[in-house]
């Protein structure tokens, strides 16, 4: 009887979530300024790149599947970190924003170990340029970070 009711709790504790997410504007006011127009927007990608592909299809195996899902949760993090570490301008919010992406990495990589999967793979850490083109027409100079004195061996 108590699973019936947090089902039911959940089923009208969801829709209100999606629709909250909904309410953001797809297209900012024109009274924001380029950057912070330029920082919704790519934040706005991070979370629904992040909600994509936290839609992982079941295998079966719960483990795998709580990995599947959370890995996204995680890079999600990683990249409105890095967004945030992009444009914005609060030191302690900077400071923050390296240090989630620093603890998500070491999450997602033991994750992936605990499912007996490699820690890392071979894309470039977030702080990282890439090595292809560069899709951004944002380039901000000296903005690359080393986090890897941060990191736990």
């Amino acid at each position: 009887m108590a699973l019936i009711g947090a089902r039911i709790l959940v089923a009208f504790a969801i829709p209100p979530l999606v629709f909250a997410h909904e309410a953001h504007p797809a297209n900012p006011p024109a009274a924001l300024s380029a950057e912070e127009r330029a920082f919704l927007e790519e934040n706005e990608s991070a979370m629904a790149k992040m909600m994509n592909d936290m839609a992982a299809k079941p295998t079966g195996d719960v483990d795998r599947d709580f990995v599947a899902m959370m890995n996204p949760h995680h890079q999600g993090a990683i990249d409105m970190a890095v967004i945030e570490l992009r444009y914005g301008k609060n030191e302690q919010l900077r400071r923050i924003a390296q240090e989630i992406i620093v603890d998500q990495m070491q999450e997602i990589a033991a994750m992936k170990l605990a499912i007996g999967e490699p820690a890392t793979d071979t894309t470039p850490a977030p702080t990282q340029p890439p090595s292809g083109p560069v899709a951004s027409v944002h380039h901000h100079p000296g903005m690359q970070m080393d986090m890897s004195a941060g990191m736990k061996k």
